[in-house]
């Protein structure tokens, strides 16, 4: 053979193939991809680009760095939302409210008022962050890590400020604040498998934690200095019961993730 299509020789050729083998559409195909260059910028029949994004209809290729760029922008500016900036706002309270308990030796029942205020402030904008957070589809990696390094911030300064003028025994503090710095460093340690958010249980804990000690921050006599000591007790146990729950949690995320890895491990090296 001289490689010669029978047409072209005299020979008669079958209908719908050439001499090659190629029917008249793929050889339509192989010319048009021979004659038309590719011009740079363009994909020819490429599916996706390098960043696996389907190219465009017309040929053209999106370009990957772009669509990193806007997505990386979409992601800074989904955490100034609402429920972040509550949570913000809590860590700005902090200061302010241990000016105010401190003010005039601490022991004013109306700077004590004032403090108060300002800790039912940093409390209810606790409980409505996370809810505006799950209504409006606002949840955050930012928002469940710093959502309750600002509760552990104002309940902190307000037990520290409590055991320092004699109205909290400071075992209480102590326990109280062990397992709140150590669940969020726990938090922190284990944040390579995932991110544990803020359970029912800890929101319970909070709650009845932020009830004590608000109790416990007003100049409370009588019936109502008993009653505080019974609702901080139930803050302890729950401190302790929600802790010990945490940790099993990491524990499970933990080796979850370590299982993920080694599966990955196993396909790459297969």
């Amino acid at each position: 053979m001289t490689g010669v299509p029978a047409s072209a020789a005299g020979g008669p050729a079958k209908a719908g193939s050439s001499a090659s083998g190629v029917s008249p559409a793929g050889a339509s195909a192989l010319g048009r991809s021979k004659s038309q260059p590719v011009m740079p910028g363009t994909a020819a029949a490429t599916p996706a680009d390098d960043s696996g994004s389907p190219a465009a209809a017309d040929g053209t290729a999106r370009t990957p760095r772009g669509g990193k760029l806007a997505a990386a922008a979409v992601n800074q500016a989904s955490v100034w939302n609402i429920a972040n900036l509550l949570t913000m706002l809590r860590l700005v309270l902090v200061p302010a409210f241990v000016a105010l308990m401190l003010a005039d030796g601490g022991y004013d029942p109306a700077w004590r008022s004032f403090a108060w205020a300002a800790f039912a402030i940093a409390m209810i904008t606790d409980l409505f962050d996370g809810h505006l957070a799950r209504t409006y589809n606002l949840v955050t990696d930012f928002g469940k890590i710093a959502d309750p390094i600002a509760d552990k911030a104002i309940m902190g300064a307000a037990l520290i400020c409590l055991s320092y003028l004699g109205d909290l025994p400071w075992w209480v503090t102590a326990v109280i604040l062990g397992r709140e710095l150590g669940i969020t460093l726990m938090r922190f340690l284990v944040i390579r498998y995932g991110v544990i958010p803020a359970s029912r249980g800890g929101k319970l804990k909070t709650l009845t934690q932020g009830v004590a000690v608000g109790m416990y921050i007003l100049a409370l006599t009588g019936w109502l200095a008993t009653l505080r000591w019974w609702v901080m007790a139930a803050a302890v146990v729950l401190t302790v019961v929600t802790g010990l729950d945490y940790v099993r949690q990491a524990i499970v995320l933990r080796r979850q993730g370590m299982a993920e890895r080694e599966r990955a491990s196993e396909e790459t090296e297969a």
